[in-house]
């Protein structure tokens, strides 16, 4: 049985290195036989604004419709998007709070403190680009924009393990250290079993 990947693109922009990222994760799955999916979060026809919170229902627009069933479909998602002000674009945001929903990706039960997780048996990994260096990141920030999207999100559903891969610093970097990430992303996705 062919793992089923769904690779997300939370970069507003389709020329940007997260694009790089995705096509590259993607050869990488494909080689080692899996089932590939993707969603490019800027392609898809949606209001990012949760208007109402949980309070009351809003029809979901069909691109949300099949990114659920997409997310649902993968056994193994693949998160990519810059880290903008210490967190994820806007964008993104809004896409995680249209689609993270009651009943979609977790469920309240009557009594518990906790809902019940919906994504259990399904794995992840955050691909993040910043320009922030790593060790500034994750020991005097305690990284923030990866700690909401693994922990507050992910994990909170019940995926898991969550690994992250941080790329650091992307802004005037030389063609060598792309393309030597690039090679090291293929590589990650050729080890998706």
């Amino acid at each position: 049985m062919h793992k089923k990947v769904l690779i997300i693109n939370g970069h507003p922009d389709e020329k940007s290195f997260n694009q790089g990222i995705c096509k590259a994760y993607q050869e990488g799955a494909i080689k080692s036989n899996a089932e590939v999916q993707t969603i490019s979060i800027r392609d898809l026809d949606f209001d990012p604004n949760l208007q109402y919170g949980y309070r009351k229902k809003v029809e979901l627009e069909p691109d949300l419709l099949d990114a659920i069933e997409k997310i649902k479909w993968s056994e193994h998602m693949v998160w990519v998007h810059p880290l903008w002000w210490y967190g994820y674009p806007a964008l993104m945001k809004g896409f995680i709070d249209r689609v993270f929903l009651p009943g979609v990706t977790f469920a309240y039960k009557e009594g518990a403190s906790m809902p019940e997780k919906l994504l259990k048996g399904k794995t992840a990994r955050i691909i993040c680009t910043a320009d922030t260096p790593n060790w500034y990141y994750r020991y005097f920030l305690k990284s923030p924009a990866i700690n909401q999207l693994k922990k507050g999100t992910l994990e909170f559903c019940g995926v898991g393990p969550v690994k992250t891969t941080y790329i650091s610093p992307v802004r005037d970097s030389k063609e060598s250290f792309r393309n030597g990430w690039l090679e090291k992303i293929t590589r990650l996705g050729e080890l998706v079993k």
